[in-house]
């Protein structure tokens, strides 16, 4: 199975918050806005704060966070479902947000994780910029190789300000990608059973 490749933040440079900040404030001129005015002064340092929230993802590794898991199944071999993982990420095309809901469900082979980690994968990938598919695909083929699950399935429904808010202006639309592996894509009964899950 050939997994999306995360990028090497070993190989970028290191860009300071000074640099950051200062690059918000030419931003600021090029809107049209004096960045030295009273209610602009502290903003380039509020929105380097905020970045390194939104895109803390670059910083965590999905890998480290799956490492735990418990062998004491008894076994179950069910699918387990999480539903309703809130998604906040970019777009990289515009950088605008992206806000949704994520589902996701695995059957176990032999181990099991605790649920607030599928939660956390959820939320590591999300925190880049990204386009939903891949986003979709990364969780997924993240959570099959450390689980070495029998199969994964992941569902993403989102909402993009980037045609929410600019371009054609759509506000309700949204978007829904799914990828499936493993048993979850091989058996039509086993995928139909999980939609009707997460539909519901």
């Amino acid at each position: 199975m050939k997994l999306v490749k995360e990028t090497d933040s070993q190989q970028i440079k290191k860009v300071s918050d000074q640099e950051a900040e200062e690059a918000f404030r030419t931003i600021l001129t090029w809107m049209g806005e004096d960045p030295a005015r009273e209610g602009l002064l502290e903003t380039p340092k509020r929105v380097t704060k905020a970045f390194k929230e939104y895109f803390a993802g670059y910083a965590e590794d999905a890998n480290k966070i799956l490492e735990k898991t418990f062998g004491d199944v008894e076994g179950y071999d069910d699918m387990v479902v999480e539903k309703n993982i809130s998604v906040t990420s970019h777009c990289e095309h515009h950088m605008a947000p992206i806000v949704g809901t994520a589902h996701v469900a695995y059957i176990p082979k032999q181990r099991v994780v605790g649920l607030s980690k599928l939660a956390r994968v959820v939320e590591v990938f999300s925190k880049r910029l990204q386009t939903q598919e891949r986003l979709t695909m990364q969780i997924a083929q993240s959570l099959m190789t450390a689980l070495d699950a029998k199969g994964v399935a992941v569902t993403i429904d989102a909402a993009h300000q980037c045609m929410t808010m600019r371009g054609i202006k759509k506000e309700h639309a949204t978007t829904v990608t799914n990828y499936f592996l493993g048993q979850f894509k091989e058996d039509l009964s086993i995928q139909n059973r999980y939609l009707r899950f997460i539909s519901k």
